[in-house]
Formats: C-alpha cells, sequence, structure tokens
C-alpha cells in the first residue's frame, strides 16, 4: 500500500526546533564527528561544509569551490566527500583535499547526489540528472578505495538516502522520483546486494518525495519526506511508528548524534522554493533539533 502523507495515521508526534539558523540553499548529509563532538554537513549548491558545534551554537564553513554533494568520516581522519563528478578527501584541518575517481563522464548532465558509508567502511553514492531530472540514467555506486569503483543500481531517477540495519544485513535505498525507500539484503563481506523489495512508497498523486534516511539502533528507518516538513519513523517492516514535524517543507536528510547518540538532526533547503514560500517559512535551510526518544548509531567512517 502506498502512503499519503496528507492523511497519515495516528502516531506519537514530535517537533523540532531551529538549532542553528541559516539560509542554505541545498542542506544535505549531516554527520556526527565522535571524536569532535560536532556536526558536519553540506550546502550542495554553495559548495560549502559546515561544521556545527551545539556546545557553542557557533557554525565554520568550508568552501570547495564547486558542488560538494555528501561527506563521510575517514578513518584516517579528516572526511571523504562526492563533488559533482568526483570522489575527494577534505581535511578541515589542514584545508587539503584531493581529487578522487570519477564517474559517468559520458553523461554531462549527471551530479553526484547522497552518500554514506556501510558498516565495513565502503562508501556509497549516487548519482542524479541535474539538468532533466528525474531521467533514470542515474545510478548508485560503491567507492572501495581509489581505483575501486562499481556501478551497483543502474536506471536510477535521483539516488538518496542509503543505511543499514543495526546487523548490516539490510540496505535501505532512496530512488526519489520512483517515489520509494527500496530493502535489499546486504552481505557485509562482499558488499554485494539482491532481492530487492519496496520497504516503503508514497502515493505520487500526493507530491511528497522521499529524501536522506537514517537507521537507528532498534532499527528503525528514519526517512525525510520533502514538500511535507516531516522525518517519518518506520519499524523494520515498513509500518510507521512516530513522525516529527519542523516548520520548513524541504527536509533533506537526518542523522543522530550528542551523547549517546541522542539527539536527531535534520538538514532542511531552499532550492525550489518560490519569494513567497520562502517569506511563509523563513527559517527554511536551517539545521533543525530535536530529541527523539531512541539513539541512533555511529556512522562507520571511510576505511581507505
Amino acid at each position: 500500500m502506498k502512503l499519503d502523507p496528507r492523511q497519515l495515521p495516528a502516531v506519537p508526534t514530535l517537533v523540532a526546533e531551529p538549532a542553528f539558523p541559516h539560509d542554505s540553499i541545498l542542506g544535505e548529509s549531516p554527520l556526527w564527528e565522535e571524536r569532535e563532538q560536532v556536526l558536519y554537513w553540506v550546502d550542495i549548491d554553495r559548495g560549502e561544509i559546515h561544521r556545527f558545534d551545539p556546545a557553542t551554537g557557533g557554525d565554520k564553513m568550508f568552501p570547495l569551490g564547486g558542488k560538494v554533494t555528501s561527506i563521510a568520516r575517514r578513518l584516517s581522519g579528516g572526511l571523504v566527500a562526492t563533488l559533482r563528478k568526483n570522489f575527494a578527501t577534505f581535511d578541515p584541518a589542514t584545508g587539503r583535499s584531493e581529487i578522487l575517481d570519477a564517474v559517468e563522464a559520458d553523461l554531462p548532465e549527471n551530479r553526484f547526489n547522497d552518500g554514506k558509508c556501510d558498516r565495513q567502511g565502503r562508501y556509497w553514492a549516487g548519482t542524479m540528472n541535474e539538468v532533466h531530472v528525474g531521467r533514470p540514467d542515474a545510478g548508485l555506486y560503491r567507492f572501495d578505495g581509489a581505483g575501486r569503483v562499481t556501478k551497483m543500481i543502474p536506471d536510477v531517477t535521483i539516488s538518496n538516502g542509503t543505511g543499514w540495519s543495526p546487523d548490516g544485513r539490510t540496505m535501505y535505498y532512496t530512488d526519489t522520483l520512483r517515489y520509494a525507500v527500496f530493502a535489499y539484503d546486504f552481505d557485509p563481506v562482499t558488499g554485494g546486494i539482491e532481492n530487492r523489495r519496496v520497504f516503503y512508497e508514497v502515493d505520487p498523486a500526493a507530491n511528497g518525495l522521499p529524501d536522506g534516511l537514517t537507521v537507528d539502533a532498534e532499527g528503525h528507518v528514519w526517512s525525510a519526506l520533502v514538500n511535507y516538513g516531516r522525518i517519518l519513523r518506520f519499524d523494520p517492516h515498513g509500518r510507521l511508528e512516530r513522525v516529527v514535524t519542523f516548520p520548513a517543507t524541504r527536509g533533506t536528510c537526518c542523522t543522530f548524534g550528542g551523547p549517546g547518540y541522542g539527539d536527531l538532526y535534520i538538514t532542511t533547503a531552499r532550492e525550489c522554493l518560490t519569494a513567497e514560500q520562502i517569506a511563509a517559512q523563513p527559517i527554511a535551510g536551517s539545521l533543525f533539533h530535536c530529541a527523539p526518544g531512541v539513539a541512533g548509531l555511529p556512522e562507520t567512517p571511510f576505511a581507505n
């Protein structure tokens, strides 16, 4: 059955508040850095990596000079990232970056979008057509290190949120303009996927777009629903269990952080909003926060 966000079932509802008011064009890829006790996140269109410190409320910005679409921690220190076409590394401490492997050189309209590491430290990142949005010529790639890029899923519309169950045996993957989050059987040893099935889907007539996601310590999936200002929490069987609301319609992604990973952080965007819509939701583009009542899991750093 397709979920209609205009008629959600009665479930507990939480409210997220602004943690860092901002005017991001396309806030994305929130990432808790355990060693520093800070939250990294990106503004894709401005080509910025941000470092938010909840203890002080301060935010430091690192300009990369071009689109940066996702980030993950590196085991060796610093960050691994996806730019418009390339995997890359970036060290916030020194400002140094290194451009690595590229994808889809034969598809100039395509760029990277969301990305995340699996529980073995392989970086999964996908693409989208940014000119003919929704054209199914994009893909999801697994990056095992320099020179080791494997296309794992073809014919993608807009590659978005990816996450893994606590035991690492199930991978969740969002193909936004198929209006669905899919589940796959995942092989932790080989990084292989099979047995694709729908985890949850949205009625296209409702104009709700599934975006980024994260998985908590209980194995529940938290999925951002663009155009509705909602994060939806689903149990492992795909049943809606909880909703988080906030005053910005384009919520893009969420992650856990803070002491014991008991805080939920949410990125938002102003992309696609009219001047009238921005006037009605001036906090759009900000970083939001709530106490969800459950704990998350640390994100595994990139192993190479």
